[in-house]
């Protein structure tokens, strides 16, 4: 028997279309500059990406892209922010950090704080807020991509207590590959992405996590997003959308092949805003 959830919430995200996608260098062990990248189909792709998410009933800001950047498709690495506090990116690659000044710019032009990183991180692609534990306790990775100072530095920044988590299999280089926010205190993850330590720590604080298997891993089905019921995934991950759907939420599959070439799925395709609550 399924659990009943509790209604979605409305939510808002800022996407970023693939105008400039290419695999130009390999920064990420999915990246290969030989496979050809058909712009065209990305496109398609990733705008039923956007429409699928306002068909859900959620607001979907569009960040224009910038030439040069074939990266910056992926939004989620841009910034993280938690009740209108933005903790912007600091990419650890050069061929990435001019991203972190578009990003920037569209949180100041709203009127956000911004607190700018003086510590390597990427964003949504390694810290992960979970609102109902703790209060709101905020996951982050560690081991490729995000210094474990940006932690520390992330914590005092948001005021939320932060638990480092080490990756340790180079094809989960993002938490956001390996490891998802389900709804206020669920997650679903891949156990072998994480360290001993890691897995102790995740298994100790979400006991009825939905686990994810090697297969469903490797076809990007963690690089999700969720509302609290539905679950946008990618529709390579059929044995994941079926654990996810036993556990009481409705997936909902999309196709996103082309931006899978670049080591990114829809996750890494979305960033989530997370507003200031409002004043009672």
């Amino acid at each position: 028997m399924t659990e009943q959830r509790t209604p979605p919430m409305t939510r808002e995200y800022l996407m970023c279309p693939p105008q400039h996608f290419a695999v130009e260098y390999a920064i990420n062990p999915w990246m290969d500059p030989a496979v050809e990248v058909d712009r065209e189909l990305a496109g398609k792709q990733w705008e039923l990406l956007r429409v699928t998410l306002t068909d859900l009933g959620h607001t979907v800001h569009v960040l224009p892209a910038r030439a040069g950047l074939p990266d910056m498709v992926y939004a989620a690495n841009g910034a993280f922010s938690v009740d209108g506090t933005v903790y912007g990116a600091r990419f650890r690659h050069p061929q990435r950090r001019s991203e972190a000044a578009a990003h920037h710019r569209f949180y100041l032009d709203r009127g956000w704080t911004y607190i700018p990183a003086s510590e390597t991180n990427e964003g949504e692609g390694d810290f992960a807020y979970v609102p109902g534990v703790a209060g709101g306790v905020i996951l982050a990775g560690y081991g490729f991509r995000t210094d474990p100072a940006a932690h520390a530095e992330a914590q005092e920044v948001l005021g939320r207590p932060v638990v480092s988590l080490r990756l340790v299999d180079p094809r989960f280089y993002h938490l956001d590959t390996a490891l998802a926010v389900l709804d206020e205190h669920r997650i679903a993850y891949f156990p072998g992405a994480f360290s001993t330590a890691a897995q102790r720590v995740l298994a100790q604080l979400f006991p009825d996590a939905v686990l994810a298997d090697d297969a469903d891993a490797l076809a990007f089905g963690l690089n999700l997003v969720s509302d609290g019921r539905h679950v946008v995934l990618n529709s390579a991950a059929t044995g994941l959308a079926q654990r996810l759907a036993a556990a009481g939420y409705r997936p909902v599959a999309v196709e996103l092949t082309e931006l899978r070439k670049g080591g990114g799925s829809v996750k890494c395709c979305v960033a989530e805003l997370r507003p200031a609550p409002p004043q009672t």
